[in-house]
């Protein structure tokens, strides 16, 4: 996330919303009515209130668009995020990462279906992949296997999946 620039545009929000108070205040003070008094005040105040209207929005856009980026992490990368994408998320975003999460994994566990495995379905349910870094002994849904580094296996595609999209293991295409 881009603090500085998130935080710049909140500093000038604060600015502006003192400025379209500053100018309000002005009318009042000077016995004018805000609703109908179309003067130099008027069209200040607009400015600053159209100016805030334009930085919601942005704002607005950029979090929805990180919103949707950490959805698809969930969708592309499993439960898990790679260390190098952990630290480009604010605290809120780990946190909204992690109920999102749940939430989906709940949905999951209740239907008993895993929707993060293949959008498109496989033609068989069976790969071979070469495992590319030590994982260790595993638990997989028939059997537990050890994972050694550069051994390869002969896996469900539902279990090599998620290990394929952290970078551990890769697919063998024949």
């Amino acid at each position: 996330m881009q603090d500085d620039l998130f935080n710049q545009v909140i500093k000038e929000c604060s600015s502006h919303h003192v400025g379209l108070q500053a100018l309000f205040r002005n009318m009042q003070e000077e016995g004018l009515d805000i609703q109908t008094t179309r003067n130099a005040d008027f069209y200040g105040a607009l400015i600053h209130h159209l100016s805030l209207t334009r930085n919601k929005r942005c704002l607005m856009a950029y979090m929805y668009n990180r919103a949707e980026v950490i959805r698809s992490l969930k969708w592309k990368l499993g439960r898990v995020l790679p260390n190098e994408l952990v630290t480009k998320l604010s605290n809120s975003e780990k946190e909204y990462f992690k109920g999102y999460s749940a939430a989906l994994d709940a949905y999951m566990n209740e239907m008993n279906l895993d929707l993060t495995v293949d959008m498109v379905p496989p033609k068989d349910p069976y790969i071979q992949v070469r495992v590319l870094d030590d994982i260790g002994e595993v638990l997989l849904t028939d059997r537990s296997a050890n994972l050694a580094r550069y051994s390869m296996h002969f896996l469900k595609r539902t279990d090599a999946e998620q290990y394929i999209c952290q970078g551990l293991m890769e697919e063998l295409l024949s």
